[in-house]
């Protein structure tokens, strides 16, 4: 698994700094927080370690490498969660899970069997036939987070991964997080939440784009 770095990135919207020359290391196997307020830059910082988002200046290596585009990142194991979800309305949560990874040609019945432990992880295998729409909001987030277990990628970036869910759902969403940690998946979640930062190995605390290690990474 690739170790996923940033060096001195900074990401800018016009004159607005959103993340301002931010150095992160995750390694396999962690988890790592980046915590703040709303509008501190962590969905910034998330898009810009995805490949979703080229930073102004500097740089995101996996092992070494430029990060590259999405596409590119992708192609490398890069999962990111993004905070609408990004799931598609017109399919049931098993399909919004199954059509990526037969996109990407995992065999059929493959697919078929990580679909349902993906989404009996989330505490959704009885919902799996029903479309997005007729779906609560913390369910769809679970879904989302069902369909980046269901690809077993080698760097998960997770944004605001438990904002809709109840405590219960909340504890679940951050174990099965773990899980893929333990899998040997560098993790990067961002969070509000306290409790779920809490949870994590190292906590990356950003404030008007600045980052602060609020608990660095061992």
């Amino acid at each position: 698994m690739p170790e996923l770095r940033a060096d001195a990135v900074r990401v800018t919207y016009g004159d607005r700094v959103a993340v301002r020359d931010v150095d992160l290391v995750v390694h396999p196997g962690q988890l790592v927080a980046v915590t703040g307020s709303s509008g501190a830059g962590k969905s910034s910082l998330l898009w810009a370690l995805a490949g979703a988002l080229a930073p102004t200046s500097g740089r995101v290596l996996l092992d070494d490498r430029p990060m590259g585009d999405r596409r590119a990142a992708a192609a490398r194991g890069v999962v990111l969660v993004p905070q609408g979800n990004g799931l598609a309305s017109s399919l049931t949560a098993a399909e919004n899970v199954l059509v990526p990874l037969l996109a990407t040609g995992v065999p059929t019945q493959d697919a078929h069997r990580r679909t349902a432990a993906a989404l009996a992880l989330v505490g959704l295998e009885e919902s799996g036939n029903h479309l997005i729409e007729e779906l609560s909001g913390g369910q769809q987030q679970r879904v989302a987070l069902a369909r980046s277990f269901a690809a077993r990628a080698s760097v998960l970036l997770a944004d605001e991964p438990t904002s809709d869910l109840d405590a219960a759902n909340r504890e679940r969403a951050v174990a099965a997080l773990r899980a893929e940690a333990d899998r040997g998946a560098a993790v990067v979640m961002a969070t509000h939440d306290p409790e779920a930062a809490d949870e994590a190995d190292a906590e990356l605390h950003l404030d008007e784009g600045v980052g602060t290690w609020v608990r660095p990474p061992g």
